[in-house]
């Protein structure tokens, strides 16, 4: 009977499960509403969510990636972020050992594998934040804007992609990423948003 009360209330707390996490792929990735599937011509892709006034990340994951599932089960279907991500972002994800081809801003082809190699991708996940225009020449990985490798809580998660679409990143100041961070968990704990 104990036992019976105790998954009650573990079922009824929302402990028993994750929140809505993300579908799994046939590829074995993620798969999240605010993920958009293209042609992987990244300035195209680059040009058209520009154009609808949004951001574009290119996030890279592989099949398995306990780092990955940890991210899409913990920390990205909590609401406050999975909509800032909607509202903002268009995200491109990037298999890590995937075989589709991808153009880079450089207009290069390649294999993702060989494109995330290039790039010297090594963690998954990771996030590369992209301005809203790439000089002609240069590669994703250089023109990135920020470049979030690994699985990070909900506050650091919130304000990498905050700072990013806030463009912090180019504001002539001294609050870089660490101090932006360091601000916003001043500002929660003293209950300022």
């Amino acid at each position: 009977m104990k036992h019976y009360a105790l998954a009650l209330v573990l079922a009824l707390s929302g402990l028993a499960a994750p929140v809505s996490a993300a579908e799994v792929g046939d590829d074995g990735l993620h798969k999240a509403a605010w993920m958009r599937d293209t042609f992987l011509y990244l300035r195209d892709d680059l040009e058209e969510v520009t154009a609808e006034g949004k951001r574009m990340a290119v996030m890279i994951e592989q099949r398995g990636c306990i780092y990955c599932k940890k991210m899409h089960e913990e920390v990205y279907p909590i609401p406050e972020i999975s909509n800032y991500i909607s509202e903002n972002y268009v995200v491109v994800q990037l298999n890590l050992h995937g075989d589709r081809e991808v153009t880079d801003f450089d207009g290069e082809s390649l294999s993702e594998k060989d494109m995330l190699r290039k790039w010297g991708i090594l963690f998954t996940p990771t996030v590369i934040f992209l301005p809203e225009e790439v000089p002609e020449g240069t590669s994703a990985k250089d023109a990135a804007v920020a470049i979030m490798p690994g699985a990070f809580q909900k506050g650091t998660t919130l304000d990498m992609y905050t700072w990013v679409n806030e463009k912090r990143y180019a504001l002539e100041n001294d609050e870089d990423f660490q101090r932006y961070h360091a601000r916003r968990i001043q500002e929660r704990a003293a209950g300022q948003n």
